[in-house]
């Protein structure tokens, strides 16, 4: 898929890297709580369903805009 960043020979997989090492950088240096997310929006592996993803988020105490932005890009 052209949209895929990892696993590929690009220069976006580097830049995706960088903006996640600044922000985890920054978050570090002003003690804010910081969550990352990997989420695999095409299922290309299909080992576990959406709804199960879903249900688990909640489970969690996920924060219900979190859960609903998975959900819409699901969709």
């Amino acid at each position: 898929n052209p949209r895929q960043r990892g696993f590929i020979r690009a220069a976006g997989c580097f830049e995706n890297l960088k903006v996640l090492q600044t922000i985890i950088q920054s978050t570090k240096r002003e003690h804010r709580p910081l969550g990352v997310v990997f989420v695999e929006i095409a299922k290309a592996f299909d080992s576990l369903s959406h709804q199960h993803i879903l249900h688990t988020l909640q489970q969690r105490r996920v924060d219900p805009q979190i859960i609903s932005l998975v959900s819409n890009m699901y969709k």
